[in-house]
This record gives structure tokens, sequence and C-alpha cells, in this order.
């Protein structure tokens, strides 16, 4: 009987194959060892990718966090008590993936896209993934575009760009999510797709500030990424990270983005949590080494791209608490030498009844009037040192002594300015209120008004601007600037009004 050395080397191939097959086989499947606590020892997936999506037995998700020689540690994505020792993982071939676009608008999420408002399924068309590398050096520009907040205190003192990463930082119950709620109200009709990603906040917290969003008319354009301190942990450390990838999206197709991070500081704990459950060594006030990586990766996405590649912006307001006002904190120092800039809230200024309690001398703009309208820039060009100055004195004046009559006026001066830049929360206002409201200030025309009639006089004196000078409203509004000469004319008005008034009232 002959040999036929065809039949036989092909049989031998077939073979191979075969054993390959298995092999990649039993490398897609791996075995559960341990399971506690979210986290899950896995024994084998040798090919396993870090931050890839894996399936259980019981239909539940997973992330992979840790590699390691022989097994892998994931996360759990789901609130499954059923994974016991023997199961069976399988792996997707796929990193974690978030649905963008559009139909996510005025919806309320979790971390992995899923509905949380009852309103039914989201018809997404693309899935982006959670982790993407920052866009680089090239692809950028600098930040020249102002963000208008509607807050006085903050457009005038601390200006916000788009592409900016402005932190919003402070103790407990001070206003920092007022802060980021009112400035999301105000992009109503600017282009400016907003996502407020709430992160170990009460799911009434939230509630409400959807209700005001919706009432606002403000959910047209918002969405809103809940993870609450109901969440577990996995997708507490997830939402942000979700928030910025369905960001991006809009960002890369040229649009303008306001993303929240409410907040960072609780991030950071989930973060910590996770990581000591994965065995991972604790530093510094027990956080683990990598979490300075962890909030700077997530704010690098937050750019200003250049027209070649879409002119799109995403602009970051990170929330950080403090205990006791303490910013030299892990936390705190950490974020804040990632940002273009920090917003401190004030606790003392707060219960004065300052609010928003901005402490002028710890809050700075890295990018300053860049990021500024002209009109703006001319009518607060000195406002910062003013009230740093007044502040100054108001401390010495504390002593009881007797003062000259130059330190009265700069105390009185003082005083009227931080009466004007006191604002209630949900009231913006537009360029041309900022604008008259910081001229009546900076020149001193209204210095001799009693402190509790100002905003009353700057409310009537707008009023009768916009009734009987409509162009210099319609400049304002439209120019966002003002030549020297309406500028003059603008200060005749408003001297000529407060002459009227103070006839009116003597009569």
């Amino acid at each position: 009987m002959a040999i036929n050395i065809e039949e036989i080397s092909s049989l031998i191939k077939e073979q191979i194959k075969s054993f390959e097959n298995e092999i990649e086989i039993e490398n897609d499947v791996g075995t559960v060892v341990t399971a506690g606590d979210g986290i899950v020892l896995i024994y084998g997936l040798e090919k396993g990718m870090l931050g890839e999506l894996l399936v259980f037995d019981d239909g539940s998700y997973g992330m992979i966090m840790n590699l390691e020689e022989e097994s892998v540690y994931a996360v759990l994505l789901n609130n499954s008590t059923n994974i016991k020792e023997g199961d069976k993982v399988k792996r997707t071939k796929k990193v974690v993936e978030v649905p963008v676009g559009g139909a996510l608008l005025g919806r309320v999420i979790n971390a992995l896209g899923q509905p949380l408002d009852g309103k039914g399924e989201i018809d997404y068309k693309e899935t982006l993934p959670i982790e993407r590398v920052a866009p680089g050096v090239i692809s950028r520009e600098s930040v020249n575009e102002p963000l208008e907040t509607g807050i006085l205190a903050i457009d005038s003192l601390i200006p916000i760009g788009k592409g900016q990463r402005e932190l919003i930082i402070g103790d407990r119950q001070t206003g920092k999510t007022a802060i980021a709620i009112d400035t999301i109200i105000n992009q109503k009709n600017k282009n400016v797709y907003c996502i407020y990603v709430a992160i170990g906040q009460k799911n009434s917290t939230v509630a409400s500030i959807y209700e005001k969003l919706k009432n606002s008319g403000s959910m047209e354009y918002t969405l809103i990424v809940n993870a609450s301190a109901s969440e577990i942990t996995p997708l507490q450390w997830m939402a942000p990270f979700s928030g910025v990838t369905m960001a991006e999206k809009w960002c890369q197709e040229g649009k303008n983005v306001l993303i929240v991070f409410d907040d960072l500081s609780k991030h950071a704990i989930a973060y910590r949590t996770l990581s000591l459950l994965l065995k991972r060594n604790p530093g510094r006030e027990a956080y683990p080494g990598d979490v300075f990586y962890l909030h700077s990766r997530l704010l690098e996405r937050c750019v200003k791209l250049n027209k070649k590649f879409g002119g799109g912006s995403i602009t970051a307001l990170p929330i950080v608490e403090t205990l006791a006002g303490d910013i030299s904190a892990y936390i705190p120092t950490n974020v804040i030498s990632i940002t273009d800039g920090q917003i401190f809230l004030q606790t003392s200024l707060f219960n004065k009844g300052q609010r928003p309690a901005i402490d002028v001398g710890l809050s700075v703009s890295r990018v300053g009037s860049n990021a500024q309208f002209k009109v703006i820039k001319k009518t607060s060009s000195s406002l910062k040192m003013e009230i740093s100055q007044f502040h100054e004195l108001e401390a010495f004046n504390q002593f009881g002594s007797d003062i000259d009559q130059e330190t009265k006026k700069i105390l009185k001066h003082g005083e009227i300015l931080e009466e004007i830049l006191k604002q209630n929360q949900y009231v913006s206002l537009t360029t041309s209120e900022e604008t008259i409201y910081l001229l009546s200030a900076k020149t001193g025309l209204i210095d001799d008004l009693e402190v509790d009639k100002v905003k009353q006089f700057l409310s009537s004196l707008y009023r009768y601007i916009k009734d009987f000078h409509k162009e210099i409203i319609g400049e304002i509004e439209e120019k966002h600037d003002l030549n020297n000469e309406k500028l003059e004319e603008l200060k005749n008005i408003i001297s000529d009004f407060k002459k009227e008034q103070l006839l009116n009232n003597g009569n």
C-alpha cells in the first residue's frame, strides 16, 4: 500500500489548525477564582486587554482592571450577587463603550448609557470607548472665545473661555453646584451642548436639578449622567469618562460643549475604593499613586480644537469639595495643578450673605482676559484690585481706629462693588446688563447711594436704557464692544438718570 504524503500533510495541518483553535478558545474563556465586593479574580484570559468588556455565565458584565501573569482582576458593571467560584467568563474582544450622539440630549442616563428617566430606550447610532487618548498639541488652539456664565462676578473677575478647564472648589454647602447649574441655564440659545455628570450625589438632588433644568427649558440641550451614591463603585468611577466621551463626539463635529463633573473628590474616593480592593498600593493619604493620572487623563480630553480638526470645544467645570477650606489637601492640589484656574468659594463669605461666595484673592483664571468680551474687559479692568484693596482696609478697620475721608471713600466704594456682585441663584445677566452694572460701579457714579438701594437703582437704570436707548443695548449684545465715544455717552446717560432719580425722590 503506497503512502500518500499529501494526504498525511493535509491531515497534520488540520490537526495543528484544530489545536490552535482550541488554544484560542481557551484564551477567550476564563474561570472565576474569587468574587466579592464587586471585584472578580479570573484565571486565564491570557489575551485579555485592559478595559475589555467581559460576559459572565449569568449575563452580568465586567471590565478588566488589572492584568496579572496568569489571571486578571475585573470589576462588575452591574450589581450581581450570583457570580461564584468556577463560573466561566468570556471575552468580548471589545473595550467598554458608551452610546454617543444627539439622541442622548434631554435624557438622564447611567454611566453605561442606559436610561434612568423612564422614557424608554435610547435610539443611538454609534458607540465610542470610554478611555481615549487626548487630542495632541497640533490639533489644539489657544482659548479665545468667552463662555458666558451670566454670573457677573465670574464674567468680570474670573472669565471662562470655551475649551478651558476651570475648577470650582470650596467647602460643603457653599454654592458650587449652583454656579455650574446657572452656567448651564445661561447657555440657552447659545449653541452650547451641556453635560452634567453627577458622581456620588443623592438621587433626590439629581432629580431636583433635572426638574430645574427642565422647567427652564435647558434639558433640550442638556444630558445628565447620573452615578448616584446608591450605584456600585465601578459606575461612579466610570461616569466622568463616559460623559467626556459623549462630549468628544459633539466636539469632533465642530460643536461647543460644557461638561460639569460634580464632584471629583467623590470620584477619587470611588477610585480609591476600587484600587484598594484590587490590592494596589495606597500612597499619600491612602490614595493610589495614579490618582493624579486618573484626573489628568480625564481633564486633558477637554480642549479647544483648531478649525482644521473641526473647531469644536469642550469646556470643563470640575467641582472639588474641601474640608475646612484646606486647598492644600491631596485631591484639591492635584486638580488645581491640572486645571486652567479655580473659582474658590469661601464659607465665611457665604454665611455673610455674599453670594456667589467667591474669594477674589484665591480665585484665578489662567486664560484671563483672552476669554472675555471687550466691553466687559473695558468696564472691569481694575475691579479685582479695588475689591482686594477694600478687603485689606476692611480688615484693618476692625481695630476701630480713626480713618480719614479717603479711606472712608474706598470702603464705601468696596461695599457698593460687593453689593453689585451679589446675585440670586437662577438669575442670569445678559452682557448688556453686566456692562451697565460694571460701568456704574467703575465710574463711582453710584458710590453715594445707600447700599441697600443699589440693586433697585440698577434695575431701574437698565429698564430706562432698554426703553430709551435701545441702540446701545443692541450694539453691546451684537458686537460685545463699545468704542470710547459710546462708553462716554453711556456714562452720561447713567449720570443724567441718577440726577433725575434724585430729583424725583426729592419731590
